[in-house]
């Protein structure tokens, strides 16, 4: 079994279990019972058991330990037949008499087991020294050096139960890595413990890294018991601390008296004042319950672990009444003593052991020991947990919890129920600590240093774009000003950092390819300008993230397009606004001759039609229109003709008398066939691009090392491009566009400006962090603005307007004239269309009546005629009879006849009113 689970299963579950009432000591009374059953019905002698133990009881810690081991004896002789005789040592955390203590525990007192805090290394010099002690079952409170089995092979009955170390280590980075602080100062006290395991220091720097910090400084304190007056040498090394920028110490080892006179001096010093951070360990935290008010009032805003475990049980209550009691029985010198995590351990370690000595009869083996206490711990074995304190005014509070799987948690419940978090970010658990000084937010773990060395940031002092780096001496009072965009954005960053950077700027008259060899070669720091990140650079130095995005552009002389061209009106409207226009012009005139066409004889045929919509553009159409209706329906459309023309007239004459801006070689393949010289900054990377990516020719690169040459020689015609990166081609451009300097191509894109560090520095990193943070804020794009709109020239901005000369008018500025005159034009339409179909239904009604009538008048006459075919059958006497009614029917139709004709002529009237 390894050395963390067995720890496990025994320390930590015992201390749960004793605060719900389920240690062993239950079980314990009725073993004994049992036993004292036993004693009555015999006569036999008890057994006396020897046990010994190596304790520093100069320690507060010891002394606990010291109490916590007798009560256990007591309640063990109390409930047995067979009785335990103490043997208690004091090493007074010296390694030589722990040695000295385990060889006469061994060798005069002939004990069974040896318990106490006894490290690897004096276990196996006291082995070497006397061979008998391989014998004896040896409990060691500490963690184990070894990092494969408990028991080691070379001390088989050496067996170590303390707190797996990394552990702690991983919590100490865990709440490093919550408040994001990049760098940290170690402080440990060098005792017996950690002089045999250096690899703590190993373990904490591995966890750190974890989390993106570092070990800055370290400090190591020597043991109370070697220092004649620890007080003063204490205080000179804290104050070498202050003397230094960092602020964040944590003290991962010492011993509560001296961590008691460390926060005691720091506090005198001004170590406790806002902007420090300190962290304390179990080994302190845990012994927090039982320090004085005034090593509390020491310690303020101080966070911190220990281990958890309850305290709510009766069992735990009545163990807690009989250790004060004891303790203030034996040590009445020490107030407010509660019993630690460390004394519930080895009341714990205690009773194990007299347990296995009872079972085995005064001889046992540590295999057996282990059988004894592990067989009472099978409830939790899952990895510690620890609590996270702060200490606040005359006690601490709890802030969290924080186990390895799962990290910080404000509860148990929580803890319980969160996934596995292996982010290392931060959680916002810890969000309420008080710190030193009162400070209300994180402190940033730095400060200014006296002893700090000053960083040498170099800057270009040669550059052609002073906008970006800008270097101007004072020959009166011989200071040296530097400014620029690049300086603003670096400071902007530096504020950001959250620790303090002191630098200072150092004017570089080299190229920039120079001055990044002297960041490679650490002579210079690092380098902030307009610097280019390009591979061939990217393998010498570190780059930070880019300020600014970067490409190559290509600047050439303006061609003035054409004024006339064959189709050019056509541009002055868009498709889309030329559809739109003969569209609506087309059904407006239609509704206009489907109006007039019935009473105007101008607008009768299609021809008629069509001519109208032509002269109707002009105002020069000569056919009258008499409907009112119809002239509804010209009105606004003559006054979106109106609109419209005004609109082409002008557009067309400004494209026809303002130049276009058109350049007058559109790509490099261009120069590079006409062989044409080109320039650029002769101290920029751009001349070794040009020459290897581009495969320009060397002698045909002129090297211009002035902004204001350029113009001169476009004009002199020395160059006909001119090459910069994109940020120098918007300053460029904006100065001297009106100079007939436009862009051309498209930009080859290229890694951006970035900040420059050796190869492996942290700067970079951090300042990659803080520089993400700036340009977030968007206070990078508002100093480029400001670059932007100080670097141009207000007398010759670029003309904007002129590129837009030739753009298209589209429909959206007459969209509101197009609905009026489309609206007015369909309501027209639909009225007109309402009219004619009553007028064709009056038109029916009439012509329907005047058949009916004419069929009446047939009617009437065949039946007549029919009438009077019989009556010429009937007797002579009716002849003069049906004589005169045949004149009469005859004299009825004409009548009939006459009617007919006066009602068409009636309907012809009503069709001209309608007319009319």
């Amino acid at each position: 079994m390894h050395v963390h689970k067995r720890k496990l299963l025994y320390f930590y579950n015992n201390a749960w279990k004793i605060a719900y009432g389920q240690t062993p000591i239950r079980c314990r009374v009725l073993l004994a019972s049992e036993k004292i059953n036993n004693c009555i019905s015999t006569t036999s002698r008890p057994i006396m058991m020897k046990i010994g133990a190596v304790l520093d009881l100069d320690s507060l810690v010891g002394k606990q330990q010291k109490i916590a081991m007798e009560i256990a004896v007591q309640e063990f002789n109390s409930l047995s037949c067979s009785k335990l005789d103490l043997n208690i040592q004091n090493s007074r955390g010296i390694s030589a008499r722990a040695i000295a203590s385990v060889m006469d525990l061994t060798q005069s007192m002939r004990v069974l087991a040896i318990i106490g805090t006894i490290t690897h290394n004096e276990a196996t010099l006291a082995s070497e020294l006397n061979y008998t002690i391989n014998k004896v079952p040896t409990l060691s409170l500490t963690s184990p050096t070894a990092r494969t089995k408990l028991l080691s092979p070379q001390l088989p009955h050496f067996i170590q139960i303390g707190d797996d170390v990394r552990i702690h280590m991983q919590c100490v980075a865990a709440i490093v890595g919550e408040f994001r602080w990049k760098k940290v100062t170690v402080i440990y006290e060098l005792n017996n413990w950690l002089s045999s395991d250096p690899g703590m220091l190993l373990d904490l720097t591995y966890a750190l890294r974890q989390v993106g910090s570092e070990i800055d400084n370290h400090l190591a304190l020597p043991s109370l018991s070697s220092l004649s007056d620890p007080k003063s040498n204490i205080e000179n090394e804290l104050k070498k601390l202050k003397s230094k920028s960092n602020r964040v110490f944590l003290i991962v080892h010492s011993s509560l008296e001296l961590a008691n006179i460390l926060f005691e001096k720091a506090k005198q010093i001004g170590l406790m004042e806002k902007g420090s951070v300190w962290v304390i360990s179990d080994g302190v935290v845990g012994l927090l319950d039982s320090v004085n008010p005034s090593a509390i009032s020491n310690m303020q805003g101080v966070i911190g672990f220990k281990t958890n475990f309850m305290e709510v049980s009766e069992t735990f209550r009545q163990f807690k009444f009989k250790f004060q009691r004891n303790f203030a029985s034996e040590f009445p010198e020490e107030e407010k003593i509660n019993p630690s995590f460390f004394a519930l351990q080895l009341y714990d370690a205690t009773w194990a052991i007299a347990q296995a000595a009872k079972e085995s009869q005064g001889k046992f083996t540590p295999e057996q020991l282990f059988k004894n206490y592990l067989s009472r711990n099978d409830k939790l074995q899952q990895s510690p947990t620890f609590n996270i304190i702060n200490v606040i005014g005359k006690s601490y509070r709890d802030l969290a919890l924080w186990s390895p799987k799962l990290g910080f948690s404000k509860n148990l419940i929580t803890q319980q129920l969160t996934e596995v978090n292996t982010d290392t970010t931060s959680t916002k658990v810890l969000s309420t600590v008080y710190w030193p000084g009162g400070l209300q937010f994180v402190p940033k773990g730095s400060t200014r240093s006296t002893e700090e060395r000053t960083l040498q940031i170099g800057v270009p002092a040669n550059g052609v774009f002073r906008q970006f780096v800008n270097v101007t001496h004072d020959q009166n009072t011989n200071n040296t000003s530097i400014t620029g965009f690049s300086i603003d954005v670096f400071k902007a960053v530096v504020n950001t950092l959250p620790y303090d950077l002191k630098y200072t700027f150092v004017p570089f008259n080299g190229s920039y390819d120079e001055m990044v060899e002297q960041v490679h070669n650490k002579t210079l720091d690092a380098a902030v300008g307009d610097t280019a990140i390009m591979a061939y650079r990217y393998h010498l130095v570190d780059f930070t993230q880019p300020y600014i995005e970067s490409g190559l552009d290509m600047v050439v002389k303006e061609k003035s397009a054409k004024s006339k061209e064959t189709w050019i009106f056509l541009d002055v409207f868009t498709k889309e606004m030329w559809l739109m226009i003969v569209a609506l012009h087309i059904f407006v005139g239609f509704v206009i001759w489907f109006i007039e066409r019935r009473h105007n004889a101008e607008l009768k045929g299609l021809g008629s039609m069509l001519w109208f919509l032509v002269s109707v553009i002009f105002y020069a159409h000569r056919e009258p229109i008499t409907s009112p209706l119809a002239r509804t329906v010209l009105a606004p459309w003559l006054f979106v003709i109106l609109i419209a023309t005004s609109t082409f007239t002008a557009s067309l004459t400004s494209m026809m008398t303002v130049s276009q801006l058109e350049p007058s070689v559109l790509d490099i393949q261009t120069l590079q066939e006409r062989n044409s010289p080109v320039g650029c900054n002769g101290n920029s990377f751009i001349v070794k691009y040009l020459i290897d990516i581009l495969k320009f020719k060397p002698e045909n690169i002129k090297k211009i090392n002035s902004i204001g040459d350029y113009p001169a020689a476009f004009q002199n015609k020395d160059i006909e491009a001119a090459f910069f990166v994109t940020p120098h081609a918007k300053i460029f451009l904006a100065k001297y566009s009106c100079k007939g300097l436009i862009k051309a191509g498209s930009t080859f894109k290229l890694g951006g400006f970035g900040f420059v560090f050796p190869k492996g520095s942290t700067l970079a990193t951090d300042l990659s962090e803080a520089l993400l943070k700036v340009i977030e804020k968007r206070e990078t794009e508002q100093l480029e603005k400001d670059m932007l709109l100080i670097g141009g020239n207000a007398n010759c901005s670029p003309s904007e307007s002129k590129a837009k000369g030739r753009s298209s008018t589209g429909f959206q500025p007459f969209l509101g004239l197009f609905l009026i005159c489309s609206s007015v034009a369909i309501l027209a339409l639909l009225y007109n269309m309402i009219c004619v179909f009553k007028i064709s239904v009056e038109i029916f009604s009439s012509y329907m009546h005047v058949t009916l009538t004419k069929l009446k008048s047939m009617w009437r006459c065949t039946t007549t005629c029919f009438t009077w075919s019989c009556s010429r059958l009937q007797s002579g006497s009716m002849r003069s009879i049906s004589t005169a009614t045949v004149t009469r029917n005859a004299e009825e139709t004409v009548i009939s006849d006459q009617q007919s004709t006066m009602n068409v002529e009636l309907i012809d009237v009503v069709l001209a009113a309608h007319a009319s």
